[in-house]
This record gives C-alpha cells, structure tokens and sequence, in this order.
C-alpha cells in the first residue's frame, strides 16, 4: 500500500466520519451471505417513515478483479467493475446504470508516495469530467476538485483542500461550493488505548453569512462496544451506542433531541448489520 497523501476524498475524512458516520434515524437491517465460490450476497432494508426502501447486491471478486451488481426497489440495476492495480497504484473503476442510458462512467484513480489523482468521464455524448488531485505526503497535502459540464461549458465543481496531519492530530481546511462555503475540521486522539477521539468542524457560508459549528467524540467501551455524541450550533444532539455482537456484525441505536424545541419528540434509529 502506498503511503502518500491519499485522495481528495480523504481530506478532512476522519473528522467527517466521527462526526456524521453511523448516526441513522431510520430503521435498516442489512444481511451479508458468501457462497461457496466467494459470492459476496448482501441484502438491505431501509424504513423511512411508512416507506419500505431495499435492494440485493451482489460481489465477486476474481484476482484483481470486482465486479458488483446492485438491484433496487425501483428496478434499476447498478453495475460497477473495478481493476485493482493494473498498473503499480492504478486502480480502474467502470460503472453504469440500468436504464439509465446517460449513466455510464470510467474512473482513473493512482496513488504515489507525493501525489493521489482521481479522474472520470461520462460515457454520453456531452460528458462531465471530473479530476481531483492532491500532491504533498502523509503530513501535509494540499488538493483540487473539479468537474466540468461539457454540455454547458460550465464548471460545476470548483473545491480546494489543505490537510495537516501529525501522530494525534489531523486539521483540515476547504473551500467549496464555488468559494461560497469555508469548511475547517479537527481530529484529535485523546487515547489511542480506548480509542477516544475529539472533533469538530465549522462551515461558514459566504452567501448567507451563516456558521454552524458541530462538535463530536467518540470512545471505546470495550473491545466491541464504541459511544459517539455530538452537538452543533443549532441545538440538535445525538448519540450512539454500536456493538460488535459476533465478527463483523453490529447493531446501532441512535438518537437526536433538539434542544431548542425538547417538547417535539426524539428521533430514533436502529442498523443492524450481519455477516454470516
């Protein structure tokens, strides 16, 4: 594997994932099988209100090769093949959507020791493309985002990113939305034993002149058991409370409670996830 400054993707990600990742209001219950030829199958339901939302993927993986097959409730059928390492840090991902006929995509991503680029183009007649890139190393990357509508001759997409990394820190500063919204994020590892972390993050919005600021932890319970809470500017709190019951199945219980308005009721969601 190589250590380099990652993707664009990966700036600002651990804050992000801290602070957002796992948090459900719904209800979800996902079972993942495998074949005896190494056939990934994974089902999912999603509750969301009175509407019933599910889908059936199915992965094979064959060398470098994976191929993943997703069908919904709406009949549409999602394609993705992915080419792990052609080439040293190259990595080819094709994927489309059925009927879709404007959907089709190809992706080029390569990792180096000071360099991550991502680029894709659309398989129509008048494609998006999109490049992102990101030079520097494990410590310190600085990185763009970009798409352009080759239809409109517009650019879509113009974001730029800076990640400052140390043993137990990780900073992180963007601007996005066209230069219309800054974004900075922290992660600090209190306890690496427990796996107790802080973070934080405040978007400012230049249109609106508007800032919210979300702060979060989370900590290690046990070996199985992880807590995560947070709280931002506009009141709102969550909490969660995920359990490992067997290898790689969890079950999730999550709530959030606005504090300005406690008279409304919590919501509550509930994940579960098994591999069997």
């Amino acid at each position: 594997m190589v250590m380099g400054p990652g993707l664009y993707s990966d700036i600002g990600k651990k804050a992000r994932d801290l602070l957002y990742r796992d948090y459900v209001s719904d209800h979800k219950f996902t079972v993942t099988t495998y074949t005896s030829n190494g056939v990934a199958i994974t089902s999912s339901g999603v509750k969301k209100g009175e509407f019933l939302l599910a889908d059936v993927n199915t992965q094979l993986k064959n060398k470098n090769f994976t191929t993943d097959v997703k069908v919904d409730t709406n009949s549409n059928v999602y394609t993705t093949i992915t080419v792990d390492e052609p080439a040293p840090g190259l990595k080819t991902i094709f994927s489309f959507v059925v009927p879709d006929q404007k959907s089709g995509k190809v992706e080029l991503q390569y990792l180096h020791e000071y360099a991550g680029i991502s680029t894709s183009i659309g398989l129509a007649a008048s494609p998006l493309v999109n490049f992102s890139g990101v030079a520097g190393n494990n410590k310190i990357a600085l990185g763009t985002d970009l798409s352009f509508d080759t239809s409109s001759g517009n650019f879509t997409k113009c974001n730029a990113g800076l990640n400052f990394t140390t043993s137990d820190l990780i900073a992180s500063l963007a601007l996005n939305d066209k230069a219309d919204t800054l974004t900075a994020s922290y992660y600090h590892t209190v306890n690496p034993l427990t796996n107790t972390a802080v973070g934080a993050e405040l978007t400012h919005s230049f249109s609106s002149n508007e800032n919210t600021m979300t702060i979060g932890t989370h900590h290690s319970l046990d070996p199985l058991t992880t807590v995560k809470a947070r709280v931002n500017s506009y009141g709102k709190a969550s909490a969660l409370i995920q359990h490992e019951w067997r290898p790689k199945s969890l079950f999730t219980i999550s709530g959030e409670v606005d504090t300005r308005a406690i008279e409304k009721s919590a919501k509550v969601g509930l994940a579960v996830a098994l591999k069997q």
